[in-house]
């Protein structure tokens, strides 16, 4: 039998546990906001939100998972993304994660820097989210062409950027402003 104590978990490791889990969670419900409306709620992208506040209040391995996991478990409790566009978005949203995480530990707590970190990150994860696409078209012997990339990551999410660029900063700076840790 094997003596050896077992480590408890840290209360940083509960925190971002926690964080990660609330996160996902919010990922599943803030969809059925604007899912009534199925363009508003693709174009608001509201499963973005939780994810990159996860990026901002957790280290990069706890954002990259919940990123990455958010599209495929919504998609496989309720169909919603499709395939297979939830892996593409799987991908992305595993990016945004990455990238806000890493940024913002990297980067001064300056208001402009959040805005910064946001940016990259948006950036970053269509540029990913385009890729993604791209190969498993390939893989299913269709096409992504560029037209359809621009029309996916920029053109019809221009309601979601701006959501994401107002709610975003706003949302990490009230949560600093409450004494909420960043890990």
């Amino acid at each position: 039998m094997d003596t050896t104590p077992q480590h408890p978990m840290t209360r940083k490791q509960i925190r971002q546990l926690t964080t990660s889990a609330v996160s996902l969670a919010l990922c599943m419900v803030l969809p059925f906001v604007t899912g009534h409306i199925p363009q508003i709620g693709k174009a608001l992208s509201p499963m973005h939100i939780p994810v990159f506040l996860c990026g901002f209040l957790c280290e990069w391995p706890y954002a990259v998972l919940t990123g990455f996991v958010a599209p495929l478990l919504r998609n496989l409790l309720f169909n919603m993304p499709a395939m297979p566009g939830a892996l593409a978005m799987a991908f992305e949203l595993a990016t945004y994660g990455l990238v806000a995480s890493i940024l913002y530990r990297k980067f001064p707590k300056t208001t402009p820097f959040i805005y910064v970190t946001l940016l990259c990150g948006m950036v970053a994860g269509r540029l990913v989210w385009g890729a993604a696409r791209f190969v498993l078209a390939g893989l299913s012997g269709s096409t992504f062409p560029f037209s359809a990339f621009l029309a996916g990551a920029v053109t019809n999410a221009i309601p979601g950027i701006i959501l994401h660029i107002v709610l975003i900063p706003a949302l990490v700076l009230a949560l600093k402003r409450a004494g909420v840790r960043v890990s």
